[in-house]
Parts: C-alpha cells; sequence; structure tokens
C-alpha cells in the first residue's frame, strides 16, 4: 500500500483499533499556517511543523507538561484546540498580572498570569511574597498549580496537574516556605494555600494520567488481563484521545472561524480567521469501488512566539480484515487523465519523458498526458 499526497501539507497513515478488535486504517494531514499581522489572512508556512510520532515533553515524562501530543490518535469525537506560548505585558510595560484570552468561534478561555512569588509563613496561614514584575511569561501546565508533594513518602501527586507547581500535603513551615506559587490562576481566583482545590490553568494538552482524563481510557484489571488483552476494554471511550482540556474542545470547526489572542503576543491582540479547505481523502481497495472521505479538523495548535499555528485533518476507514485489503490511499485529488488512467488499469505518467525513464511499462499500458 502507498499513499499519494498531492497537498502542501504533511500526510501520513497509521493502524488504530476499537475496543471490539476491529482494525481501523486511519490518515491523518496536518498543515502549518503563519499568524497574520492585524488585517491579514493566514498562508501556509514555508516549513511545515512535522507530524508527532510520539508525545513529546518539557522535561521528565510524567512529571512535566506535554509540549505536543501524538498526532496519530485513531479518532477524536471533538475538535482539541490548543496554544503553547506565552503571555505579554501591555505595551511592553512590566506587569505583576496579565491576563491572557484564547477564543476560536463560540471557544473563549481567560485565565491570569502573575509574576513569580514564593510561599511564606506567616502566623496563622501560609501567604504569598509579591509577585515579580514581568514584561513575558511562559504558560504552561509546568506552572499552574499542581505538582508533586516529594516531602511525603510516598510523594503525593496534584491528581488535576502532576506537573504544576505550588502544591503541598504537608504543611510544615520547613517544606514549604520559599516554594513558588504558580504563575497561572483562575481569573479571579486567588491562590491563597498550598493545600489544594484549584483548578490548573494553562491552554495546553493535560496529562493521558491527570484525574480529567485518566478514567476514560477504562478499567485494566484482573478481568481485562485474564479475558480481554491486549485488546482495549470495553469501557473505553475515544474522548480519553483528546488532549485538551474540556473547555478548549469544540464541534469540528468548517474553517472560517474566527480566532483572537489577547496578550498573546507582543503586540496585544492578533484576530484572524481559520483557512477553508476540503482535504478529501480517497481508499483503494485491491477489490472494489474507491471510498472518498472528507477529513474531519480536530486538532487546533496555536503558537503565538513561533508566529504560527496548525490545523490537523483525520479520517478513518474501518477494515473488513486487515490492511492488505487496500492498494493505494490518495490524499487531495489526482488530475483526471489519472483517474482515467487507474480506471483503465494503466500507469499514468505525467510525460513521455517519464514514461521513457520507467522500464515497468514495455509490457503495461502507459497513459500520458
Amino acid at each position: 500500500m502507498n499513499l499519494i499526497n498531492t497537498t502542501r501539507f504533511l500526510a501520513r497513515q497509521t493502524m488504530g483499533m476499537q475496543p471490539d478488535g476491529r482494525q481501523l486504517l486511519v490518515v491523518v494531514v496536518k498543515g502549518t499556517f503563519t499568524i497574520p499581522a492585524a488585517g491579514g489572512e493566514p498562508e501556509t508556512a514555508p516549513v511545515q511543523a512535522p507530524l508527532v510520532e510520539a508525545d513529546v515533553f518539557t522535561g521528565e515524562p510524567g512529571k512535566s507538561a506535554a509540549l505536543y501530543e501524538s498526532d496519530f490518535a485513531p479518532r477524536k469525537p471533538k475538535c482539541d484546540v490548543l496554544l503553547n506560548g506565552s503571555a505579554h505585558a501591555p505595551g511592553g510595560v512590566p506587569a505583576v498580572r496579565v491576563q491572557a484570552m484564547l477564543q476560536v468561534g463560540s471557544m473563549r478561555k481567560v485565565l491570569e498570569v502573575v509574576g513569580d512569588r514564593a510561599w511564606v509563613k506567616g502566623l496563622m496561614m501560609f501567604t504569598a511574597t509579591r509577585p515579580i514584575p514581568f514584561k513575558s511569561k511562559r504558560i504552561s501546565y509546568d506552572t499552574a498549580f499542581g505538582g508533586i508533594d516529594a516531602t511525603l513518602d510516598p510523594p503525593q501527586f496534584y491528581p488535576l496537574n502532576f506537573a504544576g507547581r505550588g502544591f503541598y500535603a504537608n504543611l510544615s513551615a520547613e517544606a514549604i516556605t520559599g516554594k513558588l506559587l504558580p504563575n497561572t490562576q483562575e481569573a479571579g481566583v486567588e491562590v491563597t494555600s498550598p493545600k489544594g482545590g484549584y483548578r490548573p490553568m494553562a491552554f495546553g494538552a493535560i496529562g493521558r494520567a491527570w484525574r480529567t482524563r485518566a478514567p476514560l481510557g477504562g478499567t485494566y484489571d484482573q478481568k481485562w488481563l485474564d479475558n480481554v488483552a491486549p485488546f482495549l476494554p470495553a469501557d473505553f471511550k475515544d474522548e480519553y484521545y483528546q488532549s485538551a482540556p474540556p473547555d478548549q474542545q469544540i464541534p469540528y470547526p468548517k474553517g472560517g472561524e474566527e480566532v483572537t489572542l489577547l496578550n498573546l503576543t507582543p503586540d496585544g491582540q492578533r484576530r484572524f480567521r481559520l483557512p477553508t479547505l476540503q482535504v478529501p481523502v480517497t481508499f483503494f481497495p485491491r477489490t472494489g469501488e474507491p471510498v472518498e472521505t472528507a477529513p474531519v479538523i480536530d486538532t487546533i495548535l496555536v503558537e503565538p512566539d513561533l508566529a504560527r499555528f496548525s490545523m490537523t485533518w483525520r479520517t478513518l476507514l474501518p477494515l473488513k480484515k486487515d490492511v492488505f485489503e487496500i492498494r493505494q490511499i490518495v490524499v487531495g485529488r489526482m488530475s483526471n487523465a489519472w483517474y482515467t488512467a487507474r480506471r483503465l488499469g494503466k500507469v499514468y505518467c505525467d510525460s513521455l519523458e517519464s514514461a521513457i525513464r520507467n522500464p515497468g511499462l514495455r509490457t503495461r499500458g502507459v497513459a500520458t498526458t
């Protein structure tokens, strides 16, 4: 099986599996675009961001935030809207607090970014030092509320965010004094206690093992080991593949939705619309008629610090038996001559010169333009 990609974007196929064991042939197409200046339109980026084969972390896997999650999920019931970037103080004037907003269509999320501060022990409770002013501050689950209290044995994880900072179950002054608070928090919700109860705030991917996501992966108990492994458990939910937090999941966009970034670029605000593009994918089986599909946009990643954003299209074909049923995949559109040659059982060449260079055509029919 080979894949022909006629688009300007990157495309690859992979295999997936349903809980009932049925195999899926999945095609992923990823396009990268420039974030335009005010009043401009996005353009196809000259360098396309690569397809991510395995999760990429900011530090040690499991203890740090996911920077990029694998692009090869079999399916996503909704579209993940993600952003990797920084908050910028308005006008470049150092500030101790900045509100940052990401809006895509009807999805709108606002969080507060606060300068560095540390816990100090007061007479009755812990308090925070005054925030240090900043011009720009990275937004990440690494600096959102959460983390691991390693002063305990065994260490205790904040279930909503293993990668963050500010959380302590051990409330001794020796364990906490001088430790950093989070740099992000819900707008209007001040972090005042190391014990937690706060919602971690960032725009990136949430961890696969965190409490808002892990239960969606199903039950892996002795019954599963004895009767189901290596297949997925029956209670596995496709929502597990969503890497964005629930408030950043939207219905599949059609293109044309407005994107607004507030205090996520040095100039304060950017506004543009998602490109409106059709990226058909056609599966050609060894027997039977071709199957043309219309992939959905199920991942949008905005990276203002890199002046780019990407959109990922995904489609799948449930297989009757195995991947050898499919001879060829076409992403985009070939010429009419190519389809005619294929229907007639001939080999298509785009010129007489390419036909002459192909020695395999001596005993086969050839069609050229």
